[in-house]
């Protein structure tokens, strides 16, 4: 016997049966609403006046971030970190086999140099 799964999308403004999700975002932070046509249709109208006055800027895909302020990303000005690594290992410092390598152990290289 086969199966069909429907899946209904209920408007978050009144409860009825939305249309479609609508993204936006304020303040850094990304929404999805559920609405039906005529409540995506307010929404819009609400946010043209700033949207019209607003710059656009480039969406980050998701789940990607930028590197965290400990750590450098090996770049053509940034050391290798294969000697970086086996500079550490030699000079006895706590650094790990694989991944990266704590700007510490960076700076401690830098200075070595």
């Amino acid at each position: 016997m086969a199966q069909r799964v429907v899946v209904t999308l209920s408007d978050d403004i009144d409860g009825g049966e939305a249309a479609e999700t609508v993204a936006f975002g304020l303040d850094g932070k990304m929404y999805e609403i559920d609405l039906n046509a005529a409540n995506a249709k307010k929404l819009r109208k609400a946010l043209a006046p700033y949207l019209a006055a607003g710059r656009k800027i480039p969406v980050r895909a998701a789940g990607r971030r930028s590197a965290p302020a400990d750590s450098y990303t090996h770049t053509a000005l940034a050391p290798d970190p294969a000697a970086v690594r086996a500079w550490a290992q030699s000079n006895k410092m706590d650094v790990p086999a694989r991944g990266r390598i704590p700007k510490r152990v960076y700076e401690a290289f830098r200075a070595a140099s």
